[in-house]
């Protein structure tokens, strides 16, 4: 995530200057905005994307779809009323990730389903997703995440998947191999949206953050939450496991930001 060109003021709405961001395939970008003024607004990919300020300055949170081609793609600035309305433009340009293979060895029960463990893994798919379009109001001014736990990572974001050496969909969350009973933090204030045991990601928890923003814990030993409560930033609120489908006690962590699939690691604060 680097700028290609130097970020220019957009002074008038008839100036035509633009930045041009790079981003991964499954990247969260921090864009700048280079326009001021009540009402400001910015889409990208077809969907209007949260604002936050920091430090005085006005920016912009966009997820890249872990499977949107790899392109040039334009963002739109807007901002004043109907009277006077001020628009930029700048650019994402998205490159294609470079993910590895992950090869796991599972029992037969885990890796061939019959028709009613097919019957509950789509209704545990249903109950995820639902997740995902639930509206949560939490305020969160700088959504910047921390780990939810220590340990190795053991299988990275978008990793293609092997399971007994047949191909799966890529891995949609992050792997960290941790303990059993090892305290897993909430990685940003929220709401608990779900709290259930399931067929493949054995006892999980699914967290809203606000402006399209939910994380999934899997494979958890315990959860330690119910689901209504809110939780803070750093509060622990479950224990890794090696529940459902598992080869060892670690944590998959997901999130999903606006319908995006996106590594949970660009989700973290950024170091200067």
């Amino acid at each position: 995530m680097k700028h290609l060109l130097t970020l220019l003021l957009f002074i008038t709405p008839s100036l035509g200057y633009a930045t041009t961001y790079t981003a991964a395939q499954g990247d969260v970008l921090r864009i700048p905005a280079p326009i001021a003024g009540n009402n400001l607004h910015i889409r990208a990919f077809g969907k209007s994307w949260p604002i936050f300020e920091k430090d005085g300055k006005h920016v912009a949170w966009i997820g890249i779809h872990l499977n949107i081609k790899p392109s040039s793609y334009p963002v739109q600035w807007s901002a004043g009323d109907a009277a006077s309305i001020v628009q930029a433009t700048d650019n994402i340009d998205v490159q294609k990730g470079k993910f590895r293979i992950s090869h796991i060895t599972v029992t037969k029960k885990m890796s061939s389903f019959d028709a009613e463990a097919i019957k509950r893994i789509r209704a545990d798919q249903a109950a995820i997703k639902k997740t995902y379009k639930t509206k949560v109001n939490i305020t969160n001014t700088w959504p910047e995440m921390i780990m939810p736990v220590k340990g190795i990572i053991s299988t990275p974001f978008a990793a293609q998947r092997y399971v007994n050496d047949k191909p799966r969909s890529p891995h949609s969350g992050l792997d960290i191999a941790a303990p059993t009973g090892t305290p897993v933090k909430a990685p940003l204030a929220g709401k608990v949206l779900l709290v259930e045991d399931m067929f493949l990601n054995g006892t999980l928890v699914a967290i809203g953050h606000g402006n399209g923003m939910t994380t999934v814990y899997a494979h958890l030993s315990k959860a330690l939450v119910q689901q209504g409560d809110i939780v803070q930033q750093g509060d622990i609120f479950a224990e890794v496991g090696s529940t459902g489908r598992s080869t060892g006690p670690h944590l998959h962590w997901g999130v999903q930001f606006n319908g995006n699939k996106v590594d949970p690691r660009t989700m973290l604060t950024i170091k200067n």
